[in-house]
């Protein structure tokens, strides 16, 4: 079945760091791009990076420097290394899946990330 499934958020102070990870079943085929949004309560989802198959790379103005996006593409797996968490990182991350066959991407279930002191 086709899955894609976020680990690794949680509660972590300020200046903190998680490392996210999203695997994508190996059924979805042609793989463009995958990357990562998220939302606040009472905020509209956002990007906060992306990552196409050949490395380019996107983020929010609000996490670059701080947010590092990686991809194995052997896996089909992305990764969200944050560093210097903010509390206004806190949100629900998700992870969407872009392919060549299919107009919406994939999305998972979400990962909490939490940054409180």
């Amino acid at each position: 079945q086709v899955q894609v499934v976020e680990s690794g958020g949680g509660l972590v102070q300020p200046g903190g760091s998680l490392r996210l990870s999203c695997a994508a079943s190996r059924n979805i085929v042609s793989i463009t791009a995958m990357g990562w949004s998220r939302q606040a309560p009472g905020k509209q989802r956002e990007l906060v990076a992306r990552i196409t198959s050949g490395g380019r790379t996107n983020y929010a103005d609000s996490v670059k420097g701080r947010f590092t996006i990686s991809r194995d593409n052997a896996k089909n797996t992305v990764y969200l290394q944050m560093n210097s968490l903010k509390p206004e990182d806190t949100a629900i991350y998700y992870c969407n899946v872009e392919s060549t066959v299919r107009t919406i991407p994939y999305w998972g279930q979400g990962t909490q990330v939490t940054v409180s002191s």
